[in-house]
Formats: structure tokens, C-alpha cells, sequence
């Protein structure tokens, strides 16, 4: 029997919001711990997790994940009642929070969810300080992206 390797076990993505790199720039990102329920941690191992739209509320002190949405299992037990767009707590340090508090209430800066993934045994949330593009800057990334791939495409060619 082979095992497997132990890069491939340990930042497996169960979901990602790939919509985020396109509408925001990313000026500095975040590891969070997620409060979770046992059925959320056995829908996303199955792979059932949303994060489109999704984005992170901060008051009172605390970061809270909004938006997401966790679809349940149908081996779900019948006597529990699911939420599937229940809001979840973040776990964050003081100096994290203080940091992204001090950043949001600048203008246009808000705080956007980039993944969710396996860090070994735990699940984690990647989210972002981030501020918003204008529709004239994402025709120059998109543009610039398209460039980078017509690049790879040339050099493999020439190669």
C-alpha cells in the first residue's frame, strides 16, 4: 500500500472565491480559524462548500463570515435543523483584528474571504484586506494576464 505524500495531505482547497482576484486588489491576507458544526465539517470534507459573494463582517470586537454556503449532506440527521447560510465566527488574534478594524474603516478598503482549505486536521479560511477595481483596471489585469499566457504559449513553442 502507498502513502501518501505529506505536501499532497496538507493545504487541500475545498473552495475558493475566484471571483475576488478579479473584482479587488489584495493588499495583505490572513489565516483564520473557522467555528464550525459537525455537519459543516463533514460537508466540506464531501467538497459541499460556497464561497461566492461571501465577505467578512467586523463588529463588536469579533470577524464574522458571511455569505458562504455549506450545503448539508442528505445522511444529515432528520431531528437536527441546518442552516446552510449560517454566519460563522473567524478566529483571529487581537493584533489581527486591531489590524483589519484600523484598515476597513479607511475608504474603500473592505475584508473578502479568498478560500477555505484543510491545514492538516483543521479547517482554515483565507481572508484578505482588499480594495475594490475599477472596471478600467480589471480590463488592464485581465489584458496583462492574457499577455502572461500568450508568453508561456511562445516559450513552450520555442523551446
Amino acid at each position: 500500500m502507498e502513502k501518501k505524500s505529506k505536501n499532497s495531505q496538507k493545504n487541500l482547497i475545498i473552495a475558493q472565491n475566484k471571483k475576488a482576484r478579479h473584482d479587488y486588489f489584495i493588499e495583505e491576507k490572513f489565516e483564520a480559524g473557522l467555528v464550525l458544526q459537525g455537519w459543516e465539517v463533514k460537508s466540506l470534507r464531501a467538497g459541499k462548500g460556497q464561497l461566492t459573494d461571501s465577505f467578512v463582517l467586523l463588529q463588536n470586537g469579533e470577524a464574522f463570515l458571511m455569505g458562504t454556503h455549506i450545503a448539508p449532506l442528505n445522511t444529515a440527521s432528520t431531528h437536527y435543523v441546518v442552516d446552510p447560510g449560517r454566519n460563522k465566527k473567524l478566529l483571529l488574534s487581537k493584533k489581527e483584528l486591531s489590524k483589519l478594524f484600523n484598515s476597513v474603516n479607511q475608504k474603500g478598503h473592505t475584508c473578502i474571504a479568498l478560500s477555505i482549505y484543510w491545514k492538516e486536521h483543521i479547517i482554515k479560511c483565507e481572508i484578505a484586506l482588499a480594495k475594490g477595481k475599477q472596471s478600467h483596471d480589471k480590463r488592464a489585469s485581465e489584458k496583462d494576464h492574457d499577455w502572461q499566457r500568450q508568453k508561456q504559449r511562445i516559450m513552450r513553442h520555442n523551446v
